[in-house]
């Protein structure tokens, strides 16, 4: 839940628990983070639970006074920044608003319907493609790329699971928690060849896109996330894009800077937000607005790129007090 899928393990059940048992032996705080995943601290105070979840997943104390890492910065974030207009930005319907306010209502990708109940959708009204999403979730998506092999009730359960899954309890990120929950669908957004187009991740700071994240090579969970400046040379932060060859220059899309000057203007008046955008064929669309990132837990950063992404993030004055209950 806290970092990049990046596809199945190939180990056998056997091999996967030895793999297990070993980790747990190397840094025992894994075996807290096993148990958060089986519902276990949803209420201890926010900041410890938060230093342990982070021993146990990033391997190294957690520094808060001050933060160093952008990972650390991140969890600094959720505990003192309350800004009262995060759980909007976190509601993947109301967050519309806001992109119509900040004139870009051009972007939004085509929304096919809303409902509180998956057993309200009525699958004989939509088109033949199309993805269901909750608002108050982050990661999960049903796609239907042929209705005539679409599992209705496949997809209403997944949804009702969705719906009953409380996002902001597992990395502690509390504008979750006030985001109605509610099942959406919006167009499919196909690549010129009808597959899901690489989405591109921007990630802002004081309204300035400093890297780009893309998505590429998806196959069901699995997808490669490369790291790139502004230049889209190669931000050396995780292991495959350190992997790139030293005078590697990412192919830069048809509408690179119209998406780039769209997140600045999205980002505006925030101390860090990614902004995530799809460059399809039709044109450039807005996928949603992203406050944590991996939820700080990003294990797949080496400690030199997570020192220099954490660089641009600059920290505001603790907002606390302001708290929206």
């Amino acid at each position: 839940m806290f970092a990049k899928d990046n596809g199945a393990s190939s180990e056998n059940p056997q091999d996967a628990g030895f793999s297990r048992l070993r980790g747990w032996i190397k840094n025992p705080y894994k075996i807290f983070v096993a148990l958060t995943h089986r519902g276990f601290f949803q209420h201890m105070d926010d900041e410890r639970y938060l230093r342990l979840l982070y021993r146990g997943v990033m391997g190294y104390q957690l520094h808060l006074n001050p933060p160093r890492t952008y990972c650390e910065k991140v969890q600094w974030l959720k505990l003192h920044d309350k800004n009262p207009l995060y759980p909007q930005l976190c509601d993947k319907i109301a967050v519309r608003e806001i992109v119509r306010a900040r004139g870009a209502e051009g972007y939004l990708t085509p929304l096919l319907g809303t409902w509180d109940n998956p057993d309200e959708i009525d699958f004989s009204l939509l088109p033949e493609r199309f993805a269901l999403k909750c608002t108050h979730d982050s990661g999960g998506v049903v796609l239907c790329l042929d209705r005539s092999k679409f599992d209705e009730n496949a997809a209403r359960e997944s949804l009702k699971q969705w719906l009953k899954r409380d996002y902001s309890v597992a990395g502690r990120e509390w504008p979750y928690r006030l985001v109605p929950r509610r099942v959406l669908a919006e167009a499919f957004l196909p690549n010129e060849d009808g597959k899901r187009p690489d989405d591109y991740k921007f990630y802002c700071f004081d309204g300035k896109v400093r890297a780009i994240l893309v998505c590429t090579n998806r196959i069901k969970s699995h997808a490669d996330y490369l790291y790139f400046d502004t230049s889209l040379r190669p931000f050396r932060i995780n292991e495959i894009t350190d992997a790139l060859r030293s005078d590697y220059i990412l192919p830069a899309p048809p509408h690179l800077d119209e998406m780039i000057a769209l997140s600045e203007r999205l980002s505006a008046g925030f101390c860090h937000i990614r902004v995530d955008l799809y460059d399809t064929p039709e044109g450039v669309r807005f996928g949603e607005m992203t406050l944590y990132d991996q939820s700080g837990f990003a294990d797949d950063f080496s400690f030199e790129g997570d020192l220099a992404l954490g660089e641009f993030l600059r920290l505001p004055d603790k907002t606390t007090e302001n708290t929206v209950e």
